[in-house]
């Protein structure tokens, strides 16, 4: 008995044909008749009953199947155990990252991560962080860079590293507040805001700070894209509430918020079980836990 009947057995008893089965496997029909035979004979027992417009599965043959199943499981993570031994010769890594992610220079450790191991071939993903998050749940990404809100992450998921990273006001240069060094929140009611939309993160972090200041905004733009954002701003259509990294480099006035500067949670997940991905254990290797790249952010290892 070998790897190969074991499959090969497996197959006809999901599929109830041999010829569905052969299809499935890419061998011809009487390779595989051949195969069942073979096994039949060294288990000393009838693996399947064969009629005229059916094959069913023996006793023998459901008993086989059950234990097929976790053999050729155990089977392929061995052979997954091996390639994590034999290194990062080759290999695939998917990540996810959030479009305002700045508590991490993520091209920079994916640049470094390519020097070193140049047969890895990288997708990244960018979205909001509910479909980050869950195409991390389902095995599509090893790891996402993303930002949190106030609810818990799921019990699949682990954060690998967190951040915590200041919020800002920006207003256009000409603005009336724009030679002040910091603000209150109060202090906008009335002012036209642009409001980044684009899942949890941090347009459910400002809403929930300019709700605890009680500051009831006027939102006249509502926009998924940060760079969008910082325009309106400079055409002098309203104020915003961004991550200080990005306020920094805007080019517009920024403005600290008054008495403390709120924050908002960043992190790199991966599922709970730890990332299995050599790949993905490379880059969070790579990963300077405590030099945040940029100012108004700090970083520490979970």
């Amino acid at each position: 008995m070998d790897l190969r009947q074991i499959e090969h057995a497996l197959v006809v008893a999901e599929e109830r044909s041999f010829t569905r089965a052969a299809e499935r496997l890419a061998i011809s029909q009487p390779g595989l008749s051949a195969s069942i035979r073979a096994l039949e004979r060294d288990l000393g027992a009838a693996l399947f009953e064969r009629t005229t417009r059916q094959v069913l599965v023996t006793p023998a043959g459901a008993a086989l199947a059950e234990s097929a199943r976790r053999i050729l499981g155990e089977v392929s993570d061995a052979r997954r155990r091996v390639a994590d031994v034999v290194g990062l010769a080759a290999g695939t890594l998917a990540v996810g990252v959030v479009q305002t992610f700045t508590a991490a220079d993520v091209p920079a450790v994916l640049a470094r991560l390519h020097r070193r191991y140049p047969e890895v071939s990288v997708t990244v993903v960018e979205a909001p962080t509910a479909d980050l998050l869950g195409a991390v749940q389902q095995g599509d990404l090893d790891v996402a860079f993303v930002a949190l809100d106030a609810s818990p992450l799921p019990g699949t998921l682990t954060a690998v590293r967190t951040y915590l990273e200041s919020l800002t006001v920006i207003a256009p240069p000409d603005h009336r507040l724009a030679r002040q060094a910091t603000v209150r929140l109060r202090a906008l009611a009335g002012e036209t805001f642009v409001d980044f939309q684009a899942g949890q993160g941090l347009q459910t972090v400002v809403t929930a700070v300019c709700r605890d200041a009680g500051l009831e905004r006027h939102i006249g733009f509502r926009v998924s894209q940060m760079d969008q954002v910082l325009s309106l701003v400079g055409h002098g259509l309203g104020v915003a509430i961004v991550p200080t990294p990005i306020a920094g480099a805007s080019g517009l006035a920024r403005l600290a918020i008054a008495p403390r500067a709120p924050t908002r949670h960043l992190a790199l997940v991966s599922r709970a079980s730890g990332p299995r991905n050599p790949a993905a254990r490379a880059l969070i290797a790579l990963l300077d836990a405590d030099e945040p790249a940029y100012p108004g952010a700090t970083a520490e290892n979970v």
